[in-house]
């Protein structure tokens, strides 16, 4: 059994910081753009079915948020200002700051080109304090690139990522040891990270809201209604997580789903609602010039049953358009059917770099 298993405590208490660039693409553009400083602006594109992918925090005043249809982010802010994305310049400013990290630890965990796990339990300058370590880190990245960072300080990955959301944008946030249960606690289940909408729908009809709901309930009751998570669930509403920094992760695939409001019953409103899943997979594809042999769709119907349907082929799918026609080809002949779908989801796997043809799973510098 692992430590999340059994809750023992680790023989050192860890010392975790989690970095988070402030509105990275929209902040890049505005960097390298004076015009758009102070005024709304989103990264994507501004076609009637386009997706934001960043939002400035000017934007963000007007509700716009990333993942956000086009259409629906102009209706909230009618002056919003939309800008293609530029992913080499977003994947030059990541390399920058990863090295800023690397000079105060070889144990990074990237979680996309803009957040990051760091261990600074032992560090190569020898700071005693992590909360030094974020602030000297903030210093040299805006001193470097002219970006602002967040940072959150805890003694695990779960309190870290909580606690760089604290203070955002340009802030600095620690949770202590003595803080993190009753941080926890007055914590809606859907702030908690790793607890996704859908989840926390689910939670909060079995009457969990808070983090001190969740900790109330029995770790038998977590494992019959969430499986194998209802163990992780279980310990972070504990403030518990024995999870490691997991420097050059190696990660298979990328995917995305959801769960809608209505079920489905036809085709084209089945494909209306994997076109942003799509688009979701292919910008982080572009953003870390990465491609995939193997598209898999997932269905969950109203009945809970579920399915997986999968294409591999000999070469890299290597435009959008690509993996939404390989996506068609195997949603079509699930039609028709008498039960609805609640769930759909895109998964991109056997990920290479770009333009590599080798059949080894790629390495990512920069995980999502």
């Amino acid at each position: 059994m692992t430590g999340s298993d059994t809750g023992d405590e680790p023989a050192i208490l860890r010392r975790i910081v989690h970095i988070d660039m402030d509105a990275f693409f929209a902040s890049v553009e505005q960097r390298d753009n004076p015009e758009l400083r102070g005024k709304p602006v989103a990264v994507g594109g501004s076609r009637e079915r386009g997706v934001v992918a960043a939002a400035s925090y000017e934007a963000r005043k007007f509700g716009v948020r990333s993942a956000m249809p086009s259409v629906t982010a102009r209706r909230k802010c009618p002056d919003l200002i939309f800008i293609p994305p530029r992913f080499e310049a977003y994947r030059a400013v990541s390399h920058q700051i990863r090295a800023i990290f690397a000079t105060h630890t070889p144990l990074i965990e990237p979680l996309s080109l803009d957040e990051a796990y760091l261990d600074v339990t032992e560090n190569l300058q020898d700071i005693a304090s992590a909360t030094e370590i974020a602030r000297r880190i903030r210093e040299t990245i805006r001193a470097e690139t002219g970006l602002t960072a967040s940072a959150g300080v805890s003694y695990n990955k779960f309190l870290a990522k909580l606690a760089s959301d604290q203070n955002k944008p340009d802030g600095l946030f620690v949770i202590t040891p003595r803080m993190g249960p009753v941080f926890v606690e007055t914590l809606p289940v859907g702030k908690f990270h790793g607890i996704g909408p859908a989840t926390a729908a689910k939670m909060n009809r079995l009457g969990i809201e808070t983090g001190l709901d969740l900790r109330n309930c029995a770790l038998p009751f977590l494992r019959e209604h969430f499986g194998k998570a209802g163990s992780f669930y279980y310990w972070i509403s504990r403030g518990v997580d024995h999870r490691p920094v997991q420097p050059n992760r190696i990660r298979k695939s990328v995917g995305s789903e959801d769960t809608f409001d209505a079920d489905i019953f036809n085709p084209p409103d089945a494909r209306e609602a994997l076109r942003p899943l799509i688009d979701k997979v292919w910008r982080y594809c572009e953003a870390n010039g990465i491609r995939g042999r193997t598209v898999t769709l997932k269905v969950k119907y109203t009945d809970f049953q579920q399915i997986t349907r999968s294409h591999t082929q000999t070469d890299n799918y290597d435009e959008r358009q690509t993996i939404e026609a390989a996506v068609d080809a195997l949603l079509l002949p699930l039609f028709p059917t008498h039960k609805g779908i609640r769930l759909l989801g895109v998964t991109l796997s056997s990920l290479h770099a770009e333009n590599d043809r080798a059949q080894a799973p790629l390495q990512l510098s920069l995980p999502i």
